[in-house]
């Protein structure tokens, strides 16, 4: 049994966030992770020519720069090394491979009673906690549609957090499921090697460059309105990038910046995709209807094709209502924060969650920044732990 002032759950950016800003308020904290490592998103389910798409001032981790001889969009391995980077700064010490089974809250004690298996030791550990920070993450677990037919396909059948490169699929017929970021990376990596490509897009999706992306950005720092900023953004992209509607890309009615800040729905970044869907090279299809028989899979058209490989960029979930049983105060049914930024980040009874704002990293050193302000003042006026 221990009993600490402050639990965090998860090591990942977020938590390592939280702890750097409660190191430098002075506060005690002790952070656990499922993982045998920090980051484990980054370093185990990444595909490996990931780079951030946002320039690298939208992307650090509070209380510390990247380098200076850093490239304005980082790569993965590089983001990975900044990470370790922050770690041995702030002398952060997670308890590696410890999941955290259940968490509810004593109003006897008025603390937080954690029960967390250490998966080395197969040791249980109850944690006491005043506070609670939960900091697993929006990209906890991979989703995969249920489609008809699909537990039957032939073929291989992987979620992107388990694509590393187009190595594994040279010689083969591939549908891409998902259309967001990592389903239009993932196409080019494939299509630019030589692998059969094709896309299922389902939705409308705005598709920008990075540079335009930042500028956005920059706009908006220098108190454009939004709107601005979307229609000078949208405006560019359509002149460098042309009419894509006729290729089955459709942009949504919101502007990209607009659309991130209500519905945290980012804007795909082009590295090349485009241009060969523009080509033919990578094909455009529309919804999955079912798998029809052996390896066909049919769509909504009615149309028929035939596939080796199903890669789903299909998102993620919050996996912390699997654990957090009086978390109501803070997360909806799907485990995402019931207030809107930027008063999601606080619930009752010293609970808080950092890095559910669907706002990247530059969400996340917000959050951490909040949170540790808020904790700092509620110790200040609280009695000894």
């Amino acid at each position: 049994m221990e009993k600490v002032l402050v639990l965090i759950v998860g090591a990942g950016p977020a938590g390592l966030a939280v702890a750097a800003c409660l190191s430098k308020l002075s506060i005690p904290y002790c952070i656990v992770e499922r993982e045998d490592c920090s980051a484990s998103l980054w370093r185990k389910h990444t595909y490996d020519r990931l780079k951030l798409h946002l320039a690298k001032e939208f992307c650090e981790l509070p209380h510390m720069s990247y380098p200076c001889d850093s490239p304005t969009y980082i790569p993965r391995d590089q983001f990975v090394r900044y990470v370790d980077a922050y770690v041995d700064h702030f002398n952060i010490f997670p308890k590696y491979s410890t999941s955290v089974e259940s968490c509810k809250y004593d109003e006897v004690s008025n603390c937080w009673e954690v029960i967390a298996h250490d998966q080395v030791k197969d040791l249980v550990i109850e944690y006491t906690a005043r506070f609670l920070v939960v900091a697993t993450g929006e990209n906890s677990e991979g989703v995969i549609p249920e489609i008809p037919g699909l537990p039957d396909f032939p073929g291989q059948v992987i979620h992107s957090s388990s694509y590393k490169s187009w190595n594994d699929y040279a010689g083969k017929g591939v549908l891409v499921v998902g259309s967001g970021n990592s389903g239009m990376e993932i196409a080019y990596d494939l299509a630019s090697h030589g692998v059969d490509t094709s896309i299922v897009i389902r939705s409308p999706v705005h598709v920008m460059t990075k540079g335009l992306i930042n500028l956005g950005m920059k706009l908006v720092n220098w108190r454009f309105p939004m709107k601005f900023a979307d229609f000078i953004i949208v405006s560019l992209a359509n002149i460098q990038l042309g009419d894509l509607s006729k290729y089955g890309i459709v942009r949504p009615n919101m502007g990209p910046l607009l659309l991130k800040a209500k519905t945290g729905r980012s804007a795909v970044i082009d590295v090349g995709t485009t241009e060969l869907i523009k080509k033919g090279v990578i094909k455009v299809l529309g919804p999955i209807s079912c798998i029809a028989r052996e390896n066909y899979v049919e769509f909504e058209d009615g149309q028929e094709r035939n596939f080796d490989s199903l890669v789903f960029a299909t998102g993620y979930k919050s996996t912390a209502n699997m654990w957090l049983k009086d978390g109501v105060s803070l997360l909806n049914e799907n485990g995402m924060p019931k207030r809107a930024f930027p008063n999601h980040w606080k619930g009752e009874n010293g609970l808080y969650c950092v890095g559910l704002a669907m706002r990247g990293l530059a969400g996340i050193s917000h959050d951490a920044k909040k949170v540790a302000a808020d904790i700092k003042s509620m110790v200040d006026s609280m009695g000894p732990f």
